[in-house]
């Protein structure tokens, strides 16, 4: 059994959820376990020389996968409901418009706003430009800023996460 057929045979193993595998052949014992947060596949060598005088050395190959049952839409599910858990407590301010997001007036002055203030109500929060209008978005909470979503100059969509404040 080559290298090549014994990725495919984890491949399978992984995708159909099977328990585990184990295959004797030539001397060669395969153990393949799945059902795991990280299976493991353990090679070992049974027997004497293989003609020649040489002992064949195959390593032990360790291979972290993925629980079978995982779907791609279900690890998106998953990384939503951590990303949900990580802002619970928390109010999210959201873009009322589309536009182009800046964190400050003008590329020489300072940002309005940085991870760890202490805003108030009404503090002017960031700027959005659309169609060549500067809008102020101000906070509508009081509380320390703890995360800034977008990147300066980036655009964004309406209703579109800008800043987490611990209330």
């Amino acid at each position: 059994m080559n290298f090549k057929e014994i990725l495919e045979l984890i491949d399978k193993v992984a995708d159909r959820g099977i328990a585990g595998v184990e295959i004797e052949q030539a001397g060669t014992k395969l153990r393949i376990e799945g059902k795991s947060a990280a299976p493991q596949v353990f090679h070992s060598y049974v027997g004497g020389d293989m003609g020649g005088g040489q002992q064949p050395s195959l390593p032990a190959i360790a291979v972290n996968a993925l629980p079978p049952a995982s779907t791609p839409a279900q690890l998106e599910a998953a990384a939503k409901k951590a990303e949900e858990d990580s802002e619970a407590g928390l109010h999210i301010i959201t873009s009322p418009i589309v536009g182009t997001f800046y964190r400050q007036a003008n590329p020489e002055s300072e940002a309005f706003v940085n991870v760890g203030d202490h805003i108030t109500r009404s503090k002017v929060l960031c700027i959005i430009e659309a169609m060549k209008l500067m809008n102020e978005i101000e906070s509508d909470v009081e509380g320390t800023l703890v995360k800034i979503y977008p990147q300066n100059g980036q655009p964004i969509e309406y209703g579109e996460k800008l800043f987490a404040v611990k209330v």
